[in-house]
Formats: C-alpha cells, structure tokens, sequence
C-alpha cells in the first residue's frame, strides 16, 4: 500500500518551528494573538500526524524513509539527514501533538496576565518542534541532535520563572544532571559508528547488521547499555531521577508537558526505537528491567509521604516510567508492546492530572496538600477529572491505566515473578498515595483562606478530553482487542487475559484506595500512625531516601572543593608565574628607561659601571684560567 501521508511527515514540526520563529521575531506586538498563533501551528501539526496514523492504521504498510539530505561527507562516508515513519513513531506523533494541542489550548487561560506569555508561547514552540524531530528523525546522530535540543528546552521552561531562585536552581539540576545521562548516549553513538559495517547510523542498517551478527556481543551489550544511560537522565529513572521532581518549579503546563509527551517519554521511545540493539542483548535487557522495577517501587514509596501536589505527581511519573522500562526489559513482543501501551495512556492520564494540579493551584495559589481541602464543591469539573486520572493512574478498571499496567505485570508475572510482586506492591502505594492525594485536596473541610471557583473553559475543556481518553484509550489493546502488538511490531504473540493478575492488581488497587480513604477521609486510622511510631521512616521518605544529600556531600561539594584547589592553583601558582615574567619584563623595561634619559653624567656612569663589570669578568676569567 503507497504511503500517501507519510511522505508529508517533515510539515509535522515544520508547524510548531514556524510558530517558534514568528513568536521570537515579534512576540510582544502580537500580545494575546501569539497564543493562537502557537496553538494553530500545534493543530495543524495533530492534523497531519492524525492522517498519517489512520493512514497506516487502515493496511499493513511499509516504512516510509527520506533520507535525500547530505550532511556530511568525508572520503566514501556520507551522512545523510531526512525522516522516518513507522507504526511506532506515529503512534508518538499523535501522542505528542494532541497532549501539546491541549496544554496550548489550557495554558492560554492559565498564563492569562504573565507579560512574557509569547516568549513561553514560543518556547512550548520549540520543545513540540524538538520532539517532533526527535520522533521522526532517521538515525541516532539526527536523533541525538534533537535530544541535546530537548534538553535545551526543558531548562528553558523549568527556569522560565527565572526570578525565582529555586526555578533556576531547578533549570540548572536538570540540565546538568540529564547532561550525565547524554555523554552515556554520545558514546553509545560513536561506538556504533565505529562497529557498524560502513559506519551507517540509520535505523535500517542497525537492524540488518545485528540480525547478520556483524557486531560482537560483547559491543552489542555495551552499546545497548550505553544508550540505556542516556534514557535514564531523561526519563528520570534511578539514579538520575532527582531533577525530575524539582523540575516542578516551572508552570504547570510546562509539568504536563514534560510529564505526558515530551522530555520523559523520549527516554522510554529511545529504548523502543533502539529496541533491536537490547533485543540482541539478554545482559542489557536484564539491566533495564532491573533499573525500571526498582525505579517502580523506589519512586512509589517517596510519593506516599510527600506533600505538594505536584512533587507527588512528579514521583509518580518516575514510578511508572519505571513500569515502562520494566516491560521493555522482560523483552517478549507482548511486554514490549505492554511497555508502549502504558506509555500511550500514561501521557493521557499524567496529562490529566498535571492539568488538573495547574487548575486548583490557580485557584488556590498553593501546592501544599495540607493547605486546600473542600475543593470538590467549588471545582466540580475539575475535581471529577483529576479524580478519572487519579483512578487511572491507580489501575481501577476499566479504565486506561487498569488495561496498559496489567498488560506489563501479566508479562512480568509469566517471565519474572520477583519483577510481578515490585511491580504490584508498587500499585498499591500508587493508589495509597493518590487517594490521599485527592481526599486531601478534594474532599472534607476547606483548610485554605482563597475565595475558591472554577477554572476558565479554556482550563477546563482540556480537562475534559484528557478525561474522556483515560476512559477509552485503554480498550486499544486488551485480551479482547489484542491488535496493538501486531500493528506495531508485525509479529506479536496474542494478549490473553490473566485472571490471576486481574484479580491481583485490582485487588491491590482497592486496597490502596481504602486505606487512603480511612485515613484521610473516615479517619478511622490517625494520618501519623507511621510518622509517631517510627519518625526515621516517615523522614527517610520524605526526605527522598536523602538521594539529593547523598549527591551534594558525596559528589557536589568533593567537586566544588576540588574546583577550589583548581582555582587557586590557577590564580596563585599559574597567574603568579605570569605574573612574575610580567613583573620581571616592565621592571627591566624602567630601569632601561631611567638610563636613556638623556644625561650624559647618567651614561658615563653607566660606561663606567659596563667597563668596570668587563674588566672583573676578564680578570675573574683569567684569576680561573690561571688557578
């Protein structure tokens, strides 16, 4: 079947780079039109990309590459740019562009009155435009480009709010930490440049030269882990997670963004896109899947004792990444497309939820979950859609999350028991720490001093997209619709249902969901049974297993130190030598000055000194020649 719409694929960023530029070259004259400007390029772009996936959703069709772009060329290598477009990546595509569409569309009430709303307008520009490339790119050195331009973005918008010193202290933990995970992708690259066959990094020939075994196992492990390290900075898995958290200082839209479609979900799709590189490795599939279940749980556990509202989602967001990564881990076509699945209703639910946040911080104008209380009767819209995503994210069916997160434990349950019990214990803290969430926020009495009311219908209609495709998107790839495999890697075994798992999981979901209910909301058990009877635990969560303090004694402050040491060698020691030759130069050059001053006493004297200076050196010359 001929690929119509995917030959047009390259418009799909061109629309949010076209809106970046406009905004940067005249944003402040637009006033209110450089928002619609943004979310008129953004639609356009969910238009094209939502052909494209109804496109190769209607046949089997091959991938369609343009790769015409010469970048490079040395000797007989040449380097070639261009696009690609698979199954996977337009699943992403529609992904990215919808979630952005609608972050858009809410943030133009919820930046309302900010006097740099076009510059965040182009920014939010920018970062669609870097994922979009990213997705579509058709090698790793194209790829890695748009990666590093992520990256850019994030610290753009995390420290948008640059007044604030803790939004800067945050821009700059994100770009630095997520730098770490980067070099480990840089090498990854070069090493496969160096090991493939003609030095090609596009995607196709990555496939054909491991399926003929042209690399060695050994590299292939290396490689694989390597690009691993990478998607563990963005995707905030341990142990490069913290930026993610303190990444909350920037607006919330910019939260739901990173959270649901961009910068985190980059890491998980390398790993999907790179996936024959780790296929071919059972020690790096073993490595991912251990990270992501220990990230699963790791995250889970800090979110039950943490108390702003967007924090806890933070940590949930790195939690079930980790869930993500497990499935991808475990390596059967099933987990992998279990991983992709959860991917897909995650960024509709987190999207949800982080909106949903942004929505009762406006009203409010505090993120202390402490501080709000009652707010369900005054937010109604907003309390019955955070409360679908927060069920969701809890595994409740039928909705999305129930679906994507039993699909992976089903597969962990039949591959690797010790990964199924980490990964339902950590459900149960997920729906621990939601529903206390939500009881704190929502429901009994008010606890705050704000004259409480909806948000605006740009806030709220978003809210309630995002709502309704928490509900259905799960049904894409169920035991009675198990198509999702196959469309997207051509060969996946049948989805089956486990009643095991089911009843488990739901089970475990209920129960999370009734102990947050008895102690936040009936009060049957005191909130401080754990904090009163052992106050290290509840510190040691609250705290964040002191990861942030280990980091700054053990690695910050050795470093500073060591830059200090640098510092002073380099001004007293290396500076000093300069500036003694210096010194030593311009002393010479007055003493020479004050004798050519034109007096003729001061040159006689100073024949007289030269003549006397020759004749001691020839006397002292002789006085050794003749001893």
């Amino acid at each position: 079947m001929i690929s119509a719409y995917s030959q047009y694929a390259w418009l799909i960023p061109l629309f949010p780079l076209l809106s970046f530029l406009i905004l940067t070259a005249v944003g402040r004259p637009l006033k209110d039109a450089g928002a619609y400007i943004s979310i008129v390029a953004v639609f356009a772009s969910f238009v094209v990309s939502l052909l494209i996936f109804i496109e190769r959703l209607s046949g089997p069709i091959e991938d369609f590459t343009w790769n015409k772009l010469q970048w490079i060329k040395f000797g007989t290598f040449s380097l070639n740019m261009g696009f690609e477009v698979t199954n996977l990546n337009a699943l992403m595509l529609v992904i990215v562009t919808l979630v952005s569409l609608l972050v858009n569309l809410y943030s133009k009430g919820y930046m309302e009155g900010d006097e740099r709303i076009n510059v965040f307008y182009a920014y939010i520009a920018l970062f669609t435009f870097s994922m979009l490339g990213l997705v579509i790119s058709e090698n790793l050195l194209e790829l890695y480009i748009f990666w590093e331009l992520v990256g850019v973005c994030s610290f753009l918008l995390v420290g948008f709010w640059y007044f604030k010193p803790e939004a800067r202290a945050a821009a700059k933990k994100a770009f630095i930490v997520t730098r770490i995970g980067d070099v480990g992708l840089l090498i990854a690259i070069l090493l496969l440049f160096w090991a493939m066959p003609n030095h090609a990094l596009d995607f196709t020939s990555i496939h054909n030269a491991l399926t003929s075994g042209k690399i060695s196992d050994g590299m292939v492990t290396l490689i694989a882990i390597l690009i691993f390290v990478g998607a563990i900075g963005k995707s905030g898995q341990f142990p490069l997670h913290t930026w993610l958290p303190d990444a909350m200082e920037g607006p919330t839209p910019i939260s739901a963004l990173i959270h649901a479609a961009t910068m985190v979900a980059a890491g998980v799709y390398l790993v999907a896109r790179t996936f024959d590189i780790f296929h071919a490795s059972p020690t790096a599939l073993t490595v991912v899947a251990c990270i992501g279940g220990f990230t699963a749980i790791f995250a889970a556990t800090i979110g039950t004792a943490q108390n702003d509202i967007k924090r806890i989602l933070a940590y949930s967001t790195v939690s079930q990444l980790g869930y993500m990564m497990m499935a991808l881990g475990i390596g059967t076509t099933v987990a992998y497309t279990a991983g992709i699945f959860h991917l897909f209703t995650h960024a509709f639910f987190k999207a949800l939820l982080f909106l949903g946040a942004g929505s009762v911080i406006h009203s409010v104008h505090t993120q202390d979950i402490h501080e709000m209380g009652g707010l369900g009767s005054k937010m109604k819209v907003t309390a019955w859609t955070f409360g679908i995503g927060a069920l969701a994210l809890s595994g409740i069916p039928p909705l999305s999350g129930f679906w994507s997160k039993d699909a992976i434990l089903s597969e962990a349950y039949t591959h690797n028991q010790l990964l199924f019990w980490v990964g339902l214990i950590a459900a149960f803290f997920t729906a621990f720490y939601m529903s206390r969430l939500f009881f704190l926020v929502f429901m009994g009495k008010p606890r705050h001093q704000e004259h409480v009311h909806e948000s605006p219908i740009t806030m709220t209609l978003p809210l309630v997209v995002l709502a309704v495709l928490a509900v259905v998107a799960g049904f894409v790839f169920t035991p009675f619709s198990p198509w999702l495999g196959t469309w997207l890697t051509g060969h996946a075994e049948e989805e089956s249902a486990n009643a095991v798992v089911m009843i488990l999981s739901t089970l475990v979901g209920l129960l999370g969901i009734g102990l947050g209910y008895l102690v936040y909301l009936k009060k049957s058990i005191p909130s401080d049974a754990v904090s009163s009877r052992a106050p290290w635990l509840y510190r040691l969560l609250n705290r964040k297993y002191y990861i942030d303090e280990i980091y700054e004694n053990g690695i910050v402050r050795p470093l500073k130190g060591f830059g200090l040491v640098l510092h002073l060698f380099d001004e007293y020691v290396v500076d000093g030598i300069v500036k003694l030759v210096s010194y030593s130069v311009v002393g010479i050059g007055r003493i020479g000055s004050r004798l050519q001053n034109g007096q003729v006493q001061t040159y006689g004297l100073a024949t007289l000194l030269g003549l006397l200076i020759l004749i001691l050196a020839i006397a002292g010359r002789r006085f050794i020649h003749v001893g």
